[in-house]
């Protein structure tokens, strides 16, 4: 999609039909804007947790700028390093800095070809250049990044498992984050007892790394997001509108159009914008329009928009029923960027 519009002014991102090509895609494939010059060094370890500091040190060692293990003295047995796997997986709850540290080894792994991608922007590439133009267009990558390994159905754990399976032997180095243990994908959300010999397979290719902490976007926050009431909104939806572009949609507007609208195409929903206005917000009963707003408040997150809104807090959009079930760890994660997003505003 192309923007030929103006920079300023007030849009409805019910009104645009984002298309996007495979080598668009493909290019696509970077870091997300926030993480441009995400590094090592710029990680900031909690020192509550070791295990922050302890995987900063296994992944400078992945990508090889990381000091050796130390050795005993002259009279000790020297350690054996540990065997590297070609992947390293990044297991931990949300805000604990798992993406910047996945950004972190994309920056600093010397690779010729590498990419970085969320895992539904690789299932989408598939789905738009077919498996085999996929693996034929992705063999001999140095890296693949990808970010928030979560498999919602059998479909997309296959397809993910065989393309990994024909990418390793070749030498394609992985990493990837996730909230959930590699060999516990799938349990609790959909009937994984088909998959579970690929599924375990593919977890072989990984070295699991736990890390623990807590949500560094909570740390200087009151916990509940940022609520307008209806001349607040206006007010505010106004004054962007004369300097940015802002966007303004009735909360059930955009949740019936996101229905519309594949989830690899929700980033090309927000070009250009610099706010998102959301009116009458409410909570959420059906569960794919849950995980549907969950994409979507993924891509805004990764845009770094701040979010306005009226109606309900956008921490109250999932049930209780919801944030018990299988999909909690996103709905938890996604209720934290909200919280974030509204604040920035």
């Amino acid at each position: 999609m192309t923007d030929t519009t103006s920079r300023t002014g007030i849009v409805h991102l019910t009104e645009r039909q984002p298309t996007v090509s495979g080598p668009e895609m493909l290019a696509s494939l970077v870091p997300p804007p926030q993480f441009d010059t995400a590094t090592f060094e710029s990680y900031r370890a909690d020192a509550a947790y070791p295990s922050q500091e302890e995987a900063k040190e296994t992944l400078m060692r992945f990508v090889g700028r990381g000091a050796p293990l130390k050795r005993g003295g002259f009279f000790s047995r020297a350690k054996k390093e540990p065997e590297l796997k070609p992947g390293v997986y990044l297991d931990g709850g949300f805000g604990v800095g798992k993406t910047h540290l996945l950004a972190s080894i994309y920056h600093a792994m010397p690779a010729r070809r590498k990419y970085f991608g969320s895992f539904i922007e690789y299932t989408a590439l598939v789905g738009a250049l077919g498996y085999k133009n996929t693996v034929d267009l992705l063999k001999g990558a140095d890296l693949l990044c990808i970010d928030e390994f979560e498999l919602d159905d059998p479909g997309d754990t296959m397809v993910m498992t065989r393309l990994l399976g024909e990418l390793v032997p070749t030498g394609t180095r992985l990493a990837a984050t996730s909230n959930t243990p590699p060999n516990a994908l799938g349990e609790g959300r959909f009937a994984a007892q088909d998959f579970l010999r690929e599924i375990h397979a593919m977890s072989d290719s990984f070295q699991t790394l736990r890390i623990d902490g807590v949500d560094f976007r909570q740390r200087a926050l009151d916990g509940h997001a940022v609520v307008l009431d209806d001349g607040q909104y206006g007010e505010a939806i106004e004054a962007a509108g004369a300097t940015r572009r802002a966007s303004d949609d009735s909360f059930d507007d955009l949740i019936r159009h996101l229905a519309q609208v594949h989830p690899s195409r929700y980033i090309r929903l927000l070009t250009g914008i610099d706010l998102v206005g959301l009116r009458g917000v409410h909570q959420l009963v059906d569960q794919s329009e849950a995980l549907r707003l969950v994409a979507f408040v993924d891509r805004v997150y990764d845009a770094q928009i701040p979010v306005i809104a009226t109606g309900a807090g956008l921490d109250g959009v999932f049930s209780d029923e919801m944030l018990s079930g299988g999909y909690r760890k996103k709905y938890l994660r996604a209720i934290s960027r909200l919280n974030a997003l509204t604040h920035s505003a």
